[in-house]
């Protein structure tokens, strides 16, 4: 991943809000759950196709390199995707 294509995910990432929140990825109804240590140096997410078909998961650590994407057990194109096109509901 290039470093402006990292920057446009963390950027896409930082606008979900955390913890358990509902919404749409290509059509289909998600819920996500976006977590964040307590020193912002990793950042946790959980999301499922609310109808069984598809679950994204990763860590991302904040080292002094640089971002580490770690998906779970998924491509990291995946991760990636479904970042930056999840939209979240709107805060009611």
């Amino acid at each position: 991943m290039s470093a402006d294509d990292m920057k446009a995910f963390i950027a896409a990432l930082d606008r979900l809000p955390t913890g358990y929140g509902e919404g749409s990825y290509r059509g289909v109804r998600w819920g996500a759950t976006l977590s964040v240590s307590a020193d912002a140096k990793r950042r946790w997410l959980w999301g499922e196709a609310l109808d069984g078909s598809f679950t994204v998961s990763f860590n991302l650590y904040m080292l002094a390199a640089g971002p580490a994407l770690r998906p779970c057990e998924m491509p990291a194109a995946d991760v990636i995707a479904f970042v930056l096109g999840y939209i979240p509901d709107a805060a009611a």
